[in-house]
């Protein structure tokens, strides 16, 4: 039994003029030219800050779970640990693979040299979210983050029995995300369509190992024969610290692409899509987090997710000045600017899940409308939108 939802909804860029698009796009060209002029020393020396910052992080936490017997030891160990991972992943792997810090030419932060502490090759996840996510954000059939290919979430998805498993199927996510990802980029799905040669899978799926067998040897094995008697227990401390940098992650990147608020899109809108409308579609498929600096330093800038969408190669640590321009736009051109608290944010996102887990799942507030133009010829009005 599959069931496909009928109901769209009317997207918040419905009013909007090609001028009015265009003009809108121009701004944002302008705000992208006044950061990456402005780029210096001040920048570099704050990347170089923050990794120094997690290697730190780390090696304090590995050096204090060769004592992992002792219950203290153990807790710090792996509470520096679990900071490292996240700084890792969020606030400088992710942010480097995209290129934010290639203008620097330092070969020792470049997307083209660098490798992180994740299952997932480099190479692998530049290709499955710098390319495709990043340019094809929230359009179906072409964004394959949009529920990670395993679960629905949004209405227009087709509804299959196996969506009424999909709290649970998240909730696992959450705690092997890493590992979840590393095998989302691998697209085995394609081989089964016959989109994708079987020798090329078979190829990625070696470096893939290479890759993943030494991340497990690093945390399961070689780490914790440093300590001796406590191997067992320093192992346990690398995987709660993994778990937590998967929860954490899965969290802040959910809460920036499904919480209500966001949109996607139908294939159609590609077709002679211009440089204005991709900026449209950035802001309307993403979602913001509010906070504290750090804050947003644990989440990668993540909690800046429009800002970050719009520019995803400009460095993270600039998001927090542009974001109150993009809002600013946003409110003059009658866009909705999504942001909220983590909790408020995540809160939706298993709402959603759960309510689109059965077949149909909209909204009940919202009554079936039909999909409008992309743009109707009436003037703009503000509409900024804060979640709760």
């Amino acid at each position: 039994m599959t069931s496909t939802s009928t109901r769209t909804t009317i997207s918040a860029a419905a009013h909007l003029t090609d001028e009015q698009i265009e003009a809108l796009g121009a701004e944002l060209d302008e705000i992208r030219a006044e950061v990456v002029s402005s780029l210096g020393e001040a920048d570099a020396r704050y990347i170089n800050r923050v990794i120094a910052v997690q290697r730190a992080l780390e090696m304090g936490g590995r050096g204090a779970l060769i004592f992992s017997l002792f219950p203290p030891a153990w807790f710090a160990g792996t509470a520096a640990l679990s900071v490292a991972k996240i700084l890792d992943n969020m606030e400088i792997g992710h942010n480097v693979l995209h290129g934010q810090w290639d203008w620097m030419r330092d070969p020792k932060i470049h997307s083209t040299t660098w490798e992180w502490d994740h299952a997932t090759p480099a190479e692998a996840w530049k290709k499955t979210h710098n390319y495709e996510h990043h340019t094809f954000t929230n359009v179906r059939g072409r964004d394959r983050d949009l529920g990670y290919t395993i679960m629905r979430i949004t209405p227009e998805q087709e509804w299959k029995p196996s969506n009424l498993f999909q709290p649970l199927t998240n909730f696992g996510l959450s705690l092997i995300f890493e590992w979840g990802i590393a095998l989302y980029d691998l697209e085995l799905d394609k081989v089964k369509d016959g989109t994708k040669p079987w020798p090329q899978a078979k190829e990625e799926l070696k470096t893939f190992w290479r890759k993943s067998r030494k991340q497990l040897a690093k945390d399961y094995l070689l780490f914790p024969l440093l300590s001796g008697p406590g191997f067992l227990h320093t192992a346990a401390a690398n995987l709660t610290a993994n778990v937590v940098r998967n929860v954490w992650s899965h969290a802040v990147i959910f809460c920036g692409h499904f919480p209500d608020g966001t949109e996607t899109f139908e294939e159609e809108r590609l077709d002679g899509e211009t440089k204005g409308e991709w900026y449209v579609r950035q802001m309307l498929g993403s979602a913001n987090l509010s906070g504290g600096k750090l804050f947003h330093i644990m989440t990668g800038n993540l909690s800046h997710q429009i800002e970050h969408h719009l520019f995803p190669d400009i460095p993270s640590n600039r998001y927090a000045e542009i974001a109150p321009k993009v809002r600013e736009i946003c409110g003059r051109y009658g866009l909705t600017y999504t942001t909220g608290s983590l909790p408020r944010q995540y809160g939706k996102v298993l709402r959603k899940i759960a309510r689109l887990a059965f077949p149909g799942g909209g909204e009940k507030a919202k009554a079936p409308v039909t999909e409008l133009p992309a743009r109707r010829r009436t003037p703009a009005g503000p509409a900024v939108r804060l979640a709760g």
